[in-house]
């Protein structure tokens, strides 16, 4: 089986769990000589990291993989990765090798009629925790009640919230405001629910000294991990803080690939890995990173926010390993959850089955592609 053809398609979507604010992913389409296709995504969140890489996609990943054996996928993510030496293993060119990557696994799965969780290595269970995640609305108290209340009725086990729907008003930004949101929170939630919390660590809200304060604050809500505290590149912060407080520390959403996941591993400091299979280079990049996760007996969630085929990735990631907590849901309604795929994920009692359909176990509808691509 050979690939016969690569395509690129940003597309352009109103985020109603962000009051529709435009979002970006650009999708990928490896279609093999006998027709068989399989699709995947990079998020790519804004216009001209869409574009871009789609044009990495087609103009210099594709030319290297056509005429390639399909079924080959290291090997064709080594050349891909390869590719990339001059411009740098990170930014662009991994948002490309992502959404190649996780297309060819899914054509791979279609070929051999097997779930991508089994060509991974093997399922260790059958349904993975689902996380409702939204973002927090710091200015209408009313409204960020009102989820989580709705979250609880739906069922959720673990929910999440974070950051806020202006720069100017988010988690972190003041102390007071944020202890009352939490501890709003726990009590419509109750004891029996788990609650993360997201604070925008890449704006550098918080020092060091700060951080340990604000976990001492937020202990007695009981956190199951507090993500991204600080900047992502302070790794000596992040060890300084870990060894100071109890609440566990999600971090890596902003990492690249498996070098920049074992610096932050080797750190000390992170409890809950996060790992994004349409960021760090893949499904392939993905399993290489739970690998050194499993070595060093930490634990990862998917931090996936993003299309249906974003959630499937990670749910066979989260089902191919015990250390795996959660993957983020998008509780809600959203274009890229239920128009982009006829068979849209559906939580139960918080947890989501891992589809033994071939690939990636979704069906990618043309028609959607087509109404939200933009050039």
């Amino acid at each position: 089986m050979k690939i016969a053809s690569i395509e690129a398609f940003p597309l352009e979507y109103p985020e109603p769990h962000y009051k529709g604010t435009l979002r970006y992913v650009t999708l990928a389409k490896a279609t093999a000589d006998d027709g068989t296709a399989g699709w995947g995504e990079c998020i790519s969140q804004f216009p001209e990291a869409a574009l871009a890489a789609a044009t990495i996609i087609e103009r210099g990943y594709a030319p290297l993989l056509i005429g390639a054996d399909a079924l080959d996928v290291e090997a064709l993510w080594r050349t891909m990765t390869g590719r990339t030496w001059w411009y740098g293993p990170e930014g662009i060119a991994a948002f490309g090798v992502s959404a190649v990557d996780m297309a060819l696994w899914d054509l791979k799965g279609k070929a051999l009629g097997q779930p991508v969780s089994r060509l991974l290595g093997g399922q260790v269970r059958t349904e993975v925790p689902a996380m409702a995640s939204i973002i927090f609305d710091m200015e209408d108290a009313a409204w960020t009640d009102d989820e989580f209340r709705w979250m609880r009725d739906q069922g959720y086990r673990i929910v999440k919230g974070g950051w806020g729907m202006r720069p100017e008003a988010v988690f972190g930004r003041d102390r007071a405001t944020d202890l009352a949101l939490v501890e709003r929170i726990r009590t419509i939630i109750g004891d029996d629910l788990e609650l993360v919390v997201d604070t925008p660590g890449v704006w550098d809200l918080w020092d060091v000294p700060t951080a340990i304060g604000r976990f001492r604050d937020l202990e007695p809500y009981r956190l199951k991990w507090i993500e991204q505290p600080l900047l992502p590149s302070d790794l000596a912060g992040h060890a300084r803080l870990r060894a100071a407080v109890r609440t566990p520390i999600g971090t890596g959403e902003d990492e690249w690939d498996r070098e920049s996941y074992a610096r932050l591993i080797r750190s000390g400091g992170v409890d809950v890995v996060q790992i994004d299979p349409g960021r760090c280079q893949g499904i392939t990049a993905c399993r290489e990173v739970i690998r050194l996760i499993e070595a060093e007996h930490l634990h990862y969630s998917m931090h996936t926010w993003s299309s249906a085929l974003n959630t499937a990735a990670s749910a066979h990631l989260l089902a191919i390993s015990d250390r795996g907590v959660a993957m983020d849901l998008k509780p809600h309604e959203s274009p890229m959850q239920h128009e982009l795929v006829a068979d849209p994920w559906v939580q139960q009692d918080g947890m989501l089955a891992v589809r033994d359909a071939p690939g990636l176990g979704v069906e990618v509808l043309p028609e959607a592609v087509r109404r939200y691509r933009f050039t």
